[in-house]
């Protein structure tokens, strides 16, 4: 592997080279990446792609800017070409003489893969795709297309830095996306949902992927007979199995330093004070088994770690980067995060949720005599500035007389993010996980988030007046 080719030596000189006319800081972060992606469309598989991406940067931090440069040239020259590069854009800096005696740190966790995918047959790959599709088309006739696609990544990366570390990872991710079409007529309804994490093919076993693609197609097709949710303003119910999307984005998104220091947070110059229900706290985490969101170190050498961002409803501290805690003068907290080699790091999210309560989820569905359930949020918007956001709801029911009644359709949540969290007045003993891969400045990451189930006392709902 051309990451085990590159010596001590050779990182350190090349660290040297990037702070030659001055900085702060710099490293050098290398990556080999074994992709395979698998899609399946009308029964059929449709597109079938596999390949190796390698590639190594150097970046270098000065001030409150930083340079970044890549190749895919690993040769000794290219690696200080580059490095010589980003130096050139360190203005008025002096050099400095410098050593740097390169050592590896060991990491805070370690993750069991009991199956690498690299070592599972395409056959039963595609095999556990063409079995999910017939569990799907067999719920019923009403079902009309199912798309599934199954996709393993291999992706090994060592981060070395002028602070004098070595961070070696492998991250095997896996994952399996279903989507299915009901029709009854003009209606048509979908159902969604992945499955994946920082796991091997053992996340497969006793056929759970077919029991999703029941699941998924049962929901679309329940969801076509199901009215149009009633609008307005009621008590809101949101089941953990609705996973973390709201949390997500009404607040994640809010407390990732860069945007907190750009202005364009809501949660900005808050550390402190309320910005939730004191029943609220949240963590974003990524030293938990096996999630997506899960990493050894993050992408710039740092060991992954448990960062309380709200504690009882008072926010505590942001997402860090090595960049944005230089400026802000705090310690990293490990949420420095990239899509690949050509990216810089960024603040990112791992495993974002809403700690477990102590309220009896039957008991928080009960307390409602009349109002709304979401069993299973859908994409939305949210502006980070005011914290105002919509989100789609793909399966909700409404409550009447403390039960979970009738299912409705087209239902939409708006509201304010602050709001929200501070309204929450019961918060359950169970906690759900969603997964997805986050956008941000045009690079994406693997993330999971979650939160129990909770009780909005009072909360707009977007529906039929």
């Amino acid at each position: 592997m051309l990451i085990k080719q590159i010596s001590h030596e050779l990182l350190a000189k090349t660290i040297k080279k990037a702070l030659s006319s001055g900085g702060d800081y710099a490293d050098v972060y290398i990556e080999h990446t074994r992709p395979l992606s698998i899609q399946l469309e009308d029964s059929k598989i449709e597109k079938l792609s596999s390949g190796v991406d390698s590639g190594v940067g150097v970046r270098v931090i000065f001030g409150e800017k930083s340079a970044y440069a890549y190749s895919n040239d690993f040769s000794s020259d290219s690696l200080l070409n580059i490095a010589e590069s980003v130096s050139r854009a360190v203005k008025e800096g002096q050099g400095k003489d410098i050593t740097i005696d390169l050592k590896n740190v060991r990491p805070s966790v370690d993750f069991n893969i009991k199956l690498n995918p690299s070592n599972v047959g395409m056959e039963k790959k595609i095999s556990l795709l063409e079995n999910a599709d017939k569990a799907a088309r067999g719920v019923s006739p009403k079902v009309k297309q199912v798309s599934l696609i199954y996709r393993d990544t291999v992706r090994n990366v060592c981060i070395a830095t002028s602070e004098g570390t070595v961070a070696e990872d492998e991250r095997i991710q896996t994952v399996a996306i279903i989507n299915v079409i009901a029709a009854d007529g003009d209606i048509l309804q979908t159902g969604y949902e992945p499955l994946g994490g920082l796991a091997g093919f053992e996340l497969f076993d006793d056929n759970v992927f077919e029991e999703m693609a029941l699941r998924v197609a049962q929901k679309a097709v329940r969801m076509l007979s199901a009215r149009k949710a009633p609008g307005g303003r009621m008590p809101v119910v949101i089941s953990s199995d609705a996973g973390g999307t709201m949390i997500h984005e009404a607040i994640g998104h809010g407390l990732e330093s860069d945007l907190v220091q750009q202005g364009l947070s809501v949660y900005a110059k808050k550390t402190g004070q309320r910005v939730a229900s004191s029943l609220v706290t949240i963590i974003d985490d990524s030293t938990l088994p096996n999630k997506r969101g899960s990493y050894r170190f993050d992408d710039e050498g740092i060991v992954s770690q448990k960062t309380v961002l709200v504690e009882k409803g008072i926010l505590k501290g942001y997402m860090y980067d090595r960049l944005t805690a230089m400026k802000d003068g705090v310690p990293t907290t490990g949420n420095g995060r990239r899509e690949s080699y050509m990216h810089r790091p960024i603040p990112r999210m791992s495993n974002t949720f809403i700690a477990s309560g102590f309220e009896d989820p039957y008991k928080i569905i009960r307390s409602v005599n009349k109002g709304f359930f979401v069993k299973k949020m859908g994409g939305g918007q949210v502006n980070t500035v005011t914290g105002e956001f919509i989100f789609e709801v793909s399966e909700g029911y409404i409550i009447k007389n403390g039960l979970v009644d009738e299912p409705v359709r087209g239902a939409t949540l708006i509201g304010n993010g602050v709001e929200v969290l501070k309204s929450i007045d019961m918060v359950g003993s169970d906690i759900g996980f969603s997964i997805g891969t986050c956008g941000k400045d045009a690079q994406g990451v693997p993330v999971s988030d979650a939160m129990p189930t909770v009780r909005i006392p009072e909360m707009v709902v977007g529906g039929e007046i």
